[in-house]
C-alpha cells in the first residue's frame, strides 16, 4: 500500500543518513546551476606560469598542469556528472516503464517475449558494453548520455513488471476494463501512478550509477572531451602527477565519493520510507 505524503516524510525525516544525503544533492544542485557566478576564474584560461600551483587563498583548490583553476574547473564539472546521470536515467527509465508496463499488464507471450529480452540484456556486463559502443561511435557526451540510457533500464523493466502484475488484478483496473476503456488509458492513466513508487528508488540509485560510470568513461578518454570540465577527465589529468600535485587526483575523486554516496543514501531512504515492511528497522 501506497504512504501518504504525510505518513512518506514522517519516516524520511528519521532517517538522518538520507536527509543528509538529500541536503548534499540539492547543495551540488545549487552549485552546478550557479557555477558561473561561484566560479573566481575561467575555467579554460590557462596560465603556465601557475601551473601546478597547490591549493592557496587565490586558487582553493590549486592549479593544473596548464595553470587552470581546479576549483572553477570541479564547480563547472559538477554541470556535466549531474547532465549525465539525470538525462541517462530519464531514457533508461522511459524504456525500463514502456518494457515493464507492457509485459506485466499483458503477461502471456508479450511477457515471456519481454523478459526473455531483459534477460538477455542483462547478462553483457554494462559497463564494457558501454565501453564498447561508446569507442564504436566516437566520444561524445550526448553519446554516453544516451548509450548509458539504453544499457540500464532492466531493473526498472522488471520492478515496473512486479507492481503491475499485481495492480491488474485489483478492482478498479478490473471496473475499467468493464466500462470498455482502452488498454493504453488504462496502463498510463490508471495503473502506472500507483507502480511508481519502486521507480523512484530505483531512478535514484541509477543516477549515482550513471554518474560513477560517465567519471570512469571521462577517466579513460571515452567521456567528456577536453577542455569541458568533468570530474573524470580532471582524474585523468592528475593521475600523471599524482606524486607531485595530489589535489589534481584528491578532489575530483572526493567530489565523485560524496555525490555517489549521497544519491545512495537517499535512495535508501525512499526505499525504507516507501516499504511499510522496512519501517520498524528505524
Amino acid at each position: 500500500m501506497k504512504p501518504s505524503k504525510k505518513t512518506f516524510w514522517r519516516y524520511f525525516k528519521k532517517n538522518k543518513l538520507a536527509v543528509g544525503g538529500l541536503t548534499v544533492i540539492v547543495i551540488t544542485f545549487l552549485i552546478a546551476g550557479f557555477a558561473s557566478l561561484m566560479a573566481p576564474h575561467d575555467p579554460g584560461k590557462t596560465d603556465v606560469s601557475l601551473k601546478l600551483q597547490p591549493p592557496s587563498s587565490q586558487h582553493v583548490l590549486g592549479t593544473d598542469q596548464l595553470g587552470r583553476d581546479v576549483f572553477s574547473r570541479m564547480l563547472y564539472g559538477s554541470r556535466i556528472s549531474l547532465s549525465v546521470g539525470f538525462v541517462a536515467v530519464a531514457i533508461s527509465i522511459l524504456i525500463g516503464i514502456l518494457v515493464g508496463a507492457l509485459a506485466g499488464y499483458y503477461g502471456g507471450w508479450v511477457d515471456s517475449l519481454l523478459m526473455r529480452f531483459v534477460d538477455i540484456m542483462i547478462c553483457f556486463p554494462s559497463f564494457f558494453l558501454i565501453l564498447t559502443v561508446v569507442a564504436l561511435l566516437g566520444p561524445s557526451l550526448l553519446k554516453v548520455m544516451f548509450v548509458i540510457g539504453i544499457t540500464s533500464w532492466m531493473g526498472t523493466s522488471r520492478f515496473v513488471r512486479a507492481e503491475f502484475l499485481s495492480l491488474r488484478e485489483r478492482d478498479f483496473v478490473q471496473a475499467a476494463q468493464a466500462l470498455g476503456v482502452k488498454d493504453l488509458r488504462i496502463i498510463f492513466r490508471h495503473i502506472l501512478p500507483n507502480a511508481l513508487a519502486p521507480v523512484f528508488v530505483t531512478a535514484t540509485l541509477d543516477v549515482a550509477t550513471a554518474i560513477l560510470v560517465e567519471a570512469g568513461l571521462s577517466f579513460l578518454g571515452f567521456g567528456a572531451q577536453p577542455p569541458a570540465p568533468s570530474w573524470g577527465n580532471i582524474l585523468t589529468e592528475g593521475r600523471t602527477y599524482i606524486f607531485d600535485a595530489w589535489w589534481l587526483t584528491i578532489f575530483p575523486g572526493l567530489a565523485i565519493l560524496i555525490t555517489v554516496l549521497s544519491f545512495n543514501l537517499l535512495g535508501e531512504g525512499l526505499r525504507d520510507a516507501l516499504d511499510p515492511r522496512l519501517r520498524g528497522r528505524r
